[in-house]
């Protein structure tokens, strides 16, 4: 569960980058910046991190390249917080 963790963590970090991505993921997830922040050890909101990439396929592919994993790596991690 910790690598799982650390790799949600890890993939909100890529989301948050890019200002319109992020815009975008808060949109879609109903979070606010403080919701989020004080959501990040709920595996709902670690949950919807990687349910965001793996809703958008090109965002799921670039997230795995900056991360250094496989975009099925990401889908199977998010198994793990549904």
């Amino acid at each position: 569960m910790r690598r799982a963790k650390t790799l949600a963590l890890a993939a909100l970090g890529w989301i948050l980058q890019d200002t319109e991505r992020a815009d975008r993921y808060l949109e879609l997830t109903g979070l606010d910046p403080d919701s989020l922040r004080t959501g990040l050890d709920n595996p709902a909101v670690l949950g919807s991190v990687l349910d965001f990439l793996a809703n958008h396929e090109p965002d799921l592919i670039r997230a795995s390249e900056a991360l250094a994993v496989t975009p099925e790596e990401l889908i199977a991690t998010r198994r793990i917080f549904i």
